[in-house]
């Protein structure tokens, strides 16, 4: 992705904050064998000021939708306070297999970090650290065991790979998962079917947060609509 690709990726864009539709398949930032990644393209989202944006928070490399950027070190520790303290509400699209009978209800799971000699994951775990979703039924495509749902996700904590980990547990993973699916590593060439649809910002105490929202990207269209999306 070049600049000017970014550029036209901005959704929102006041004096403190940027709000952009990250892509699917672009990590946020390089990781340690280095590789393309949002951060290198950050000097193109300046717009003025001395210094390119930085990230306020981050979605796992195949996620795509709304990515809040910082413009400076003031606006990055009021967003980061936003952030910790859940003051920020973020909304997220999902099509999963299968699907909960349920057509709303929270899933309340801990999760910790485990580590292994060829890689780490999250898993729940009574002793890891307390994790909340919400969930809602947008749409259904066939039945809860052999079909997919499109769910509205709502994490009510932000841990690392929380909704991945979260629908995964309750048996009903989200397409594409290479790591939390029904058979790990395997795809079937399937990209991740997770987008942060919405975002919710009171970065201003006297104005009305900030609400955004990232149309859906073209590789979870086929699904979406079978589930019965319009768009």
């Amino acid at each position: 992705m070049k600049a000017e690709e970014l550029q036209a990726r901005v959704l929102h864009r006041d004096g403190l904050m940027l709000i952009i539709d990250k892509p699917a398949g672009l990590p946020c930032h390089a990781g340690p064998k280095g590789g393309s990644n949002l951060e290198a393209l950050f000097d193109g989202l300046r717009f003025g000021l001395p210094k390119p944006p930085a990230l306020a928070h981050r979605l796992d490399r195949d996620t795509s939708g709304c990515l809040v950027l910082g413009r400076h070190r003031k606006a990055l520790a009021k967003l980061g306070r936003l952030f910790s303290s859940g003051g920020i509400d973020k909304t997220y699209w999902a099509i999963v297999s299968g699907g909960p009978v349920e057509e709303s209800g929270r899933i309340d799971k801990p999760l910790s970090k485990l580590n292994k000699k060829s890689g780490w994951k999250m898993v729940v775990d009574p002793d890891g650290q307390p994790s909340q979703t919400d969930f809602r039924v947008l749409g259904r495509a066939g039945d809860v065991n052999g079909g997919m749902t499109w769910l509205e996700l709502k994490p009510l904590t932000g841990r690392t790979h929380q909704l991945r980990v979260h629908c995964a547990s309750m048996g009903w993973p989200i397409l594409g998962d290479p790591v939390y699916g029904p058979v790990p590593g395997e795809t079937g060439g399937m990209p991740l079917h997770l987008h942060a649809r919405a975002i919710s910002v009171p970065l201003y105490p006297s104005r009305d947060a900030i609400s955004v929202t990232a149309e859906p990207p073209a590789h979870m269209l086929k699904a979406l609509r079978a589930c019965g999306y319009a768009g």
